[in-house]
C-alpha cells in the first residue's frame, strides 16, 4: 500500500516540477508546481464535446487508458515496499497494460475522424512499437541478473558498487528515455508546440474535452510517476531503514523531474526522421546491458 501511496504522491508534483524547471530556465517565474492538478480539477467540471463522426470508442478510451495505467501502478514497487499486486511474470502484465493504454489512445484518435489526429496516432504507434523492445529487454536483463521474475523483486538490485549499482544507473537511464518516448517529450516531440510536422501526443487529444481530457491528463501524470518509481527502485538500496528509503524516494523523484526539465530546456527536438534512430539507440543500450549480464552470469 505504501508503494501505491508514494506513486500517487509523485504524480501530484512531477509534471508540475518539470514545467517549473523549464520556466526558470527560460527566465520566467512560471506556474506553480501543482498547476497541472488545478487544470485537471477545472476540466473535471466541464462538459464533454464529441465529434459528429466519433463513436463509442471516443467515450470509453479515456476510462480504459487511466484504468490500465492505474492497474500497472499496482504492480510497481517502491524501494523496499512491495506493490499491491505481485506474482511471477507480472512484468508481462505491466508491459501490456501500458500498451493497452497507448492502443486505446491511438484508436480513439482514429475514431475522431480527423486526419490530423490520425497522423499523430500513426506516429505514436510507430514509436510505441520501437520502444517496447527496450522495456522487454531491460526487464529480461534484470530477470537474469536477480534470478527472479516479479516486479517486486527484479527491481531490487544488490547495492554493491561492482555490479548492482552500475546496472541500476544504466537501468535508470534506459527507463528515463523510455519515459520520454512514452510521454512524447523532447527530443521526440515538444508538448508546448502545435506544429503539424512535429506533433505526436498533443495532436491525438485535440478533440478531447472536459471530463475525458481530464482523465487523459491524469493518465499522463500517473505514467510519469510510475516510471519514476521504477527508477527509484533500481538505484535506492532496499536494505535501508524505511524513513531513509522514503526520503530518498522523494528526492529521486524531484531529481528525475528537474532532470527532465533541464533536458527539455537545453536540448532541441529531433527532426521527425531522426526519432527512430534515437529510440533504437535506447533499445541497443538495453541489448548491450542484457549481453553483459549474460556473460557475467555465465549464461550462454
Amino acid at each position: 500500500m505504501i508503494a501505491l501511496i508514494l506513486i500517487l504522491t509523485g504524480s501530484f508534483f512531477i509534471t508540475g516540477l518539470i514545467i517549473r524547471t523549464k520556466s526558470l530556465m527560460s527566465g520566467r517565474k512560471g506556474p506553480g508546481i501543482f498547476q497541472p492538478l488545478k487544470n485537471v480539477f477545472v476540466l473535471l467540471q466541464k462538459g464533454i464535446v464529441y465529434s459528429e463522426v466519433s463513436g463509442q470508442i471516443s467515450k470509453i478510451a479515456p476510462v480504459i487508458c487511466i484504468s490500465s495505467v492505474f492497474l500497472a501502478a499496482l504492480l510497481v514497487p517502491a524501494p523496499g515496499f512491495r506493490p499491491l499486486i505481485s506474482f511471477s511474470g507480472d512484468f508481462i502484465l505491466f508491459a501490456y497494460l501500458m500498451a493497452l493504454g497507448r492502443f486505446m489512445m491511438i484508436i480513439a484518435a482514429f475514431d475522431s475522424g480527423s486526419s490530423f489526429e490520425g497522423m499523430g496516432a500513426s506516429r505514436e504507434a510507430l514509436y510505441g512499437m520501437l520502444i517496447e523492445p527496450a522495456l522487454f529487454i531491460l526487464i529480461a536483463s534484470l530477470v537474469v541478473f536477480t534470478g527472479n521474475s516479479s516486479m517486486s523483486t527484479i527491481l531490487n538490485l544488490p547495492g554493491d558498487f561492482n555490479s548492482g549499482f552500475i546496472y541500476g544507473l544504466i537501468s535508470a537511464y534506459i527507463i528515463g528515455n523510455i519515459t520520454i518516448v512514452e510521454n512524447s517529450r523532447i527530443p521526440v516531440d515538444d508538448p508546448k508546440t502545435h506544429l503539424e510536422l512535429t506533433m505526436i501526443h498533443e495532436v491525438m487529444v485535440l478533440d478531447s474535452s472536459g471530463f475525458n481530457f481530464a482523465l487523459i491528463n491524469i493518465t499522463s501524470l500517473l505514467k510519469f510517476s510510475v516510471f519514476g518509481s521504477m527508477i527509484a527502485s533500481v538505484i535506492i538500496p532496499w536494505e535501508l531503514p524505511a524513513v531513509w528509503r522514503i526520503a530518498l524516494y522523494v528526492t529521486s523523484q524531484v531529481v528525475f523531474a528537474v532532470t527532465v526539465g533541464l533536458v527539455e530546456s537545453l536540448r532541441s527536438r529531433f527532426r521527425m526522421n531522426r526519432n527512430q534512430q534515437y529510440i533504437l539507440t535506447v533499445t541497443l543500450i538495453s541489448m548491450i546491458l542484457f549481453v553483459v549480464i549474460l556473460f557475467e552470469r555465465k549464461i550462454f
